[in-house]
This record gives structure tokens, C-alpha cells and sequence, in this order.
């Protein structure tokens, strides 16, 4: 039978170690639990080493490979390549669905649209056909589709794709935002020059209609003028007359 001291010595010996597990490693994931076992296997047990920081020990996860190896139009290059990383990168790809797609309009006024493939999900749900295009909008009415010439930079070179794109009036809108802008500052252009031109053909008018009232005026004061010398004359012929048939009845 054991005595109260051996008994006393494993009831705290128990109670030390559950102490000790719920201050030191309970809350943490399987990851940390990993480091700090393996911390402490090295300082009390192994040879007097430092365990690598997170700085120095680098994790590349699929999305990481995925970042690097996703291309938006997969090329026979691409494919040719049996690297497990362009193999993970084309069962990405293929399980994508390239009917329509899936825009992010939020820096559409810098003249920046991004477009993705949909995916499984999106096309169950109508994302994209049914439901407007832009991620960040829901309308599903008066939809119409585009035809995008999509430019974009993949890899360190300067692609070009037609895709299509189901989006609403507002939304298509911002896609044509920079047309949209151009347009409104021609037609402000042409506006001012019709007002310049309009200004410059009254002022054009108003100079003519005075030149025509001044020659008017001068028309007729000379028609004013030779009235007068016309009725003057005709009144020195008239007295020249009477003064001829005077002098002629003192004569008989």
C-alpha cells in the first residue's frame, strides 16, 4: 500500500503538469504546439541550437504557387510543362468557367476594370449571367452583354483578350467610364465653338445691318439732294420762261 507521501508527491506532481499544460500550451493550434515541442526538445535535450524565426523560415502555400503559375489564357507552352506547380495551376484552371465573367470595377475611374473567370459556385448561384457582372453589384434586371477587349500585363508581358461581360446600365456606365468621359468633353468642345461661331455671325449680322443702314441713310440724303437741285432747276426754267414770254409781248 502506498503511503500519504507518495500519494501527497503525484497529486502535485499532477496538478504541477496540468498547471503547465493549461498556461503553456492549451490555445494553441497544431502548428505552434509543433514549434514549441520541438523548441523544447532542442533546449533541454538536443544540441544547444536556435530554433528558426518565422522571418527565416518561409512557408509557400498552393495559393503562393497558384500567384505566381495562374495564367488567364493558358497557352501549348503553358501546358507543356509537366512541373507540379503548372500542373496545380491547369486543374485551377480547368475547373473555372469561361462563358462570361466576373469584373472588379472599384478603380474603374483610373481606367482600371479587372476581370476573372467565374467559378462553380458563381455559375450555380447566376453570378455573372443572371445576376450582374461587377462583383460588388446584385441588380438583376435590364442586363445587357459586352463584348471587352480585355489589355492586361501577365508574367512581364502585355496580353490581349475578347471576353464577355453581363453587367447592368449603372455598372456599364463605369466600364465605358473613360468614353463616357471623352464623349462629354467633345461635346462640351463642340458646344463652345458653336457658341463662338454663332457669337462671331452675330457680330458679323449687326456689322453688316449697320453698314446697310448707313448706306441707306447716305442713299437718301443724296435722293433728298437731288430732288432739291431737280425742283431749283425747274424753278429757274420756269422763271426764265415767264421772263422770255414777258420780254416778248413788250416787243409786239
Amino acid at each position: 500500500m502506498a503511503s500519504f507521501s507518495s500519494l501527497k508527491t503525484d497529486v502535485f506532481s499532477r496538478e504541477q503538469r496540468s498547471q503547465h499544460y493549461k498556461s503553456n500550451v492549451l490555445g494553441l493550434n497544431a502548428y505552434e504546439r509543433h514549434k514549441k515541442f520541438m523548441g523544447d526538445y532542442i533546449r533541454y535535450y538536443g544540441i544547444q541550437t536556435t530554433m528558426p524565426s518565422d522571418s527565416n523560415y518561409p512557408l509557400k502555400t498552393d495559393q503562393d504557387t497558384l500567384r505566381e503559375t495562374y495564367r488567364f489564357i493558358r497557352s501549348e507552352e503553358d501546358d507543356l510543362e509537366r512541373s507540379w506547380e503548372q500542373r496545380l495551376a491547369k486543374r485551377y484552371h480547368d475547373k473555372l468557367f469561361k462563358e462570361y465573367c466576373i469584373a472588379d470595377m472599384s478603380r474603374h475611374k483610373e481606367n482600371k476594370v479587372g476581370l476573372r473567370w467565374r467559378s462553380e459556385k458563381e455559375v450555380t448561384s447566376g453570378k455573372g449571367q443572371f445576376i450582374c457582372g461587377n462583383k460588388s453589384c446584385s441588380e438583376e434586371e435590364d442586363l445587357h452583354s459586352y463584348e471587352v477587349n480585355f489589355n492586361y500585363k501577365e508574367a512581364g508581358e502585355l496580353k490581349q483578350a475578347l471576353v464577355k461581360l453581363r453587367v447592368c446600365p449603372r455598372c456599364a456606365h463605369k466600364l465605358n467610364y473613360k468614353k463616357e468621359r471623352e464623349r462629354k468633353r467633345q461635346l462640351r468642345r463642340e458646344e463652345k465653338e458653336n457658341q463662338k461661331r454663332r457669337r462671331h455671325e452675330d457680330e458679323c449680322d449687326h456689322h453688316f445691318d449697320s453698314q446697310v443702314q448707313d448706306e441707306d441713310h447716305d442713299k437718301g440724303t443724296r435722293t433728298r439732294r437731288s430732288k432739291e437741285r431737280r425742283r431749283t432747276v425747274r424753278k429757274l426754267k420756269s422763271r426764265i420762261y415767264k421772263d422770255e414770254r414777258f420780254a416778248n409781248s413788250k416787243d409786239s
